[in-house]
Parts: structure tokens; C-alpha cells; sequence
């Protein structure tokens, strides 16, 4: 029986937390002094990396200055050339592509709220998030413009930025719609001309409403701040960093960035830390992904249980040289034991396994690298505690069944629908 009870994560103290962490994590205290936003991480991290590959897609490599350059003119065209406003909500409805990660820094560095949205949504769903988020724009693949008509008209949307998979290595013809839209290499184009007025937001600052997998009924989003991201990240890192080689990591991205999970991973993280992600626009392409990761000499791959076990069954992944691989994620479904074997019989690298939600910007436990333990989701993250709790909120002993309650600077998050309730 499912419980009714819900954590209020906003006002669990998190004081003399900073100091929680397990002998091998890298740090003994969270950092939250580093970066004053993610808008401070963007821009440092550009400035750092300049001329490395930050992001790899469909046979294109972009340095983090054209990633700075491309953001900033995204950021500057929503400043100057729309009606919308800091802290207003700005949709993202595309998958691994360069696109995505352009579009997503400029919505965060003109101070708006990124509202992620999954390219599968049904009609229904994309009404239900729009209104529910009060989406003013959204920026959206192209393809799938032509089911987009009932649902501009019946929410907030007022500007639709669409763009082809292909844009940036070759322009293509977008379809027609009865509702007027721009194309994204037309809002870099136009946000050229203006100058891009700089941001300060602060931890605090709403960064991105992450709607849930609606398991138990429509989506609701996620309030994240700045603040919840940068801790994660960090907590993060200092879990994973004797896998880590800044500036030189390649890291394989087939899991959608649209999800917290690898927006985290890939668009703070490994970008924070110089690295290049390699976006798959298509993992289900099995021979592609296979391909593409020919190309690169990666040092680490995020996937889920049935994408292992698909990989590990193809003769040419079997091929491919696993020499540099170091790391190796899963996260968003149980992981088998089964699955877990092979992929290190195939590849020599051990999965990390780890747990998290929406709601905790994502990570909460993660499997230390050198320290996994098949079947269990790893040890609570730098500055987290967790507690397994009954229906009367009574801590369990072990082995007993109860509900997950965290603690942490990364899971401050409220939905947006109790904001509403408790005004």
C-alpha cells in the first residue's frame, strides 16, 4: 500500500551537514562557496576550457568558447528581442543534441527558469506541463512542430524556436505551422546583434522546474535552484573524482539530458570539469551509438540496465577498445546482477550504481568507484543523510521495509504544485 505521506525537504535543517562523507570520497566538507550560480560555472568554465571539445554530436565538435559564444547570443536574442523577463519559465523540448545544451545555458544566463520536457510527450501531457509550469516559450525539435498546433493555443506559450537534429553542420527546411515561430539559427543570428546583459543570480534562485516521471498521477515539477545543482555536482564529483581526469575525459552520453540525471552529469559536472560529452540523439540506434563511440577514446559511459545488456550482446561493441573507460554509471532503474557481469566481462570496468530523484538535483547515494556493492544503490553522497523510516515516521531496523527520508543541501527542492497549495 502506497503511503500518503509526503517530506517537506524545504525546512529539514541542514545545518553541520557540510562535514557527512565517507573515507573515500575526495573531500571531508561540501564546497558551496566555489560558484555563486550556475550561470558563475557556465561562464568560468568556458573561460578555463576555451579551445577544449566540450560537446560532440552527429559527427560535430564544439569548444567551450562556441558553446559561450552560442549561449550568449541565445541568451541576449531572449533578452532583447522577446517580451519575457527574468524568472520567467521557458521550455526545452529536444533531445541529445548540441541544440539542447545551447539553448538550455542561454535560457539559465538570461536569469529565466528552464522547464525540461520530454520529445515524447503526448498532446495532452505537453497542455498539462505548459499550463501547469506557465511555459512562455519553448524551444522545440522540429519534427515535432506539426503536434504542437492544439497545444500553443490552449497554454501559455507565446514563442516557439524550432530546430532540425542537423542545423548546425547543415541548415534544413522547417515544415510550416499555423502559429508563428523563428528558427533557432535565426535567434543566434539575431541575438548577435545585441548585447547580452549579464546575470547575478544567487543559490537561492530558481534555476529549473524537472517535472517527475508522473508515476502516481500527472507530472509534477521539481522547484530547483542554482544552489541544488552546484551541490550535487559537487557531491558528485567528490565521489567519483579518482575516475576523473580534468579536462581530458570523454564522457558517452545516450541517457536524455532532458532528465535531471544526465543534465546533472553532463551539462555540470563533466562540464565544470573540462571534459567532452558525446550527446546521442538516439539510443535506441544501437549500431549508431556503437559507431559513434568508435570515434572517441571514452573514458565514461551513463546507462541503464537493458542498454547494457543490449551493448554487450553486439560482436562490434565487443570490438570496440574499452582501454581508457574508467567509470561506468547507472542510474534510474534497478541495476541486475546479471547486467552488472557481463557489461565488466565485456568492458573490465564495474558499474556504480547509484539512487536519486527529481527532487535531490538528482544523486542521493552512488556506489564509490573501487567500492561497489552489486545490488545496493551505494552509500549516501558528500553532505546527505538518509534515514529509512516507518508509517510513523520511527527509524527501521535493518531489513525492515519504510520510506526513504534525505537530508541534504542538494534536496531543497519543492514541488511547484505544494508552492501553490501553501500560498
Amino acid at each position: 500500500m502506497q503511503s500518503k505521506r509526503t517530506f517537506d525537504f524545504i525546512t529539514i535543517t541542514t545545518q553541520n551537514l557540510l562535514g557527512v562523507c565517507m573515507p573515500y570520497d575526495a573531500d571531508s566538507t561540501l564546497d558551496l562557496h566555489q560558484y555563486t550560480s550556475i550561470v558563475d560555472l557556465i561562464e568560468k568554465s568556458c573561460q578555463k576550457y576555451a579551445q577544449n571539445t566540450a560537446y560532440a554530436c552527429l559527427g560535430k565538435d564544439t569548444t567551450f568558447s562556441e558553446i559561450e559564444r552560442d549561449s550568449r547570443h541565445f541568451a541576449a536574442y531572449l533578452q532583447h528581442c522577446t517580451t519575457l523577463q527574468p524568472g520567467d519559465r521557458v521550455a526545452l523540448q529536444l533531445p541529445n543534441i548540441t541544440q539542447f545544451v545551447i539553448a538550455a545555458y542561454g535560457i539559465i544566463r538570461a536569469g529565466m527558469v528552464l522547464v525540461n520536457t520530454n520529445p515524447m510527450y503526448t498532446e495532452r501531457e505537453l497542455t498539462h506541463q505548459f499550463n501547469d509550469s506557465g511555459a512562455k516559450a519553448l524551444i522545440v525539435l522540429s519534427d515535432l512542430l506539426p503536434t504542437l498546433t492544439n497545444v500553443v493555443k490552449n497554454t501559455p506559450i507565446e514563442l516557439v524556436i524550432s530546430t532540425h537534429a542537423m542545423d548546425l553542420i547543415q541548415p534544413q527546411p522547417q515544415p510550416d505551422t499555423p502559429f508563428a515561430k523563428i528558427t533557432f539559427l535565426d535567434v543566434l543570428t539575431e541575438g548577435a546583434k545585441h548585447l547580452y546583459q549579464s546575470v547575478k543570480p544567487t543559490h537561492d534562485d530558481l534555476i529549473a522546474l524537472q517535472y517527475t516521471g508522473g508515476t502516481t498521477g500527472l507530472s509534477k515539477g521539481a522547484m530547483l535552484n542554482h544552489g541544488n545543482l552546484l551541490a550535487n555536482s559537487g557531491q558528485v564529483k567528490s565521489r567519483i573524482a579518482s575516475t576523473m581526469n580534468e579536462g581530458k575525459d570523454v564522457f558517452v552520453a545516450p541517457l536524455p539530458i532532458y532528465h535531471i540525471y544526465a543534465f546533472m552529469v553532463n551539462l555540470v559536472l563533466y562540464f565544470e570539469s573540462g571534459s567532452c560529452s558525446v550527446l546521442i540523439p538516439n539510443p535506441r540506434d544501437i549500431a549508431g551509438l556503437i559507431n559513434t563511440m568508435k570515434t572517441y577514446p571514452f573514458t565514461g559511459f551513463a546507462g541503464l540496465n537493458t542498454l547494457f545488456v543490449g551493448l554487450c550482446h553486439q560482436p562490434e561493441f565487443k570490438a570496440l577498445d574499452f582501454s581508457k573507460m574508467t567509470i561506468t554509471i547507472s542510474g534510474g532503474t534497478a541495476l541486475t546482477s546479471a547486467a552488472a557481469n557481463l557489461w565488466q566481462q565485456t568492458t573490465g570496468c564495474m558499474i556504480s550504481e547509484g539512487y536519486g530523484l527529481s527532487e535531490t538535483s538528482p544523486v542521493v547515494s552512488l556506489n564509490a568507484p573501487g567500492h561497489q556493492r552489486l545490488g545496493t544503490i551505494g552509500k549516501p553522497v558528500l553532505a546527505t543523510e538518509v534515514k529509512v523510516l516507518d508509517m510513523e515516521d520511527n527509524e527501521v531496523t535493518t531489513g525492515q521495509a519504510g520510506e526513504l527520508a534525505v537530508r541534504a543541501y542538494s534536496s531543497h527542492a519543492r514541488l511547484l504544485e505544494q508552492t501553490r497549495r501553501n500560498r
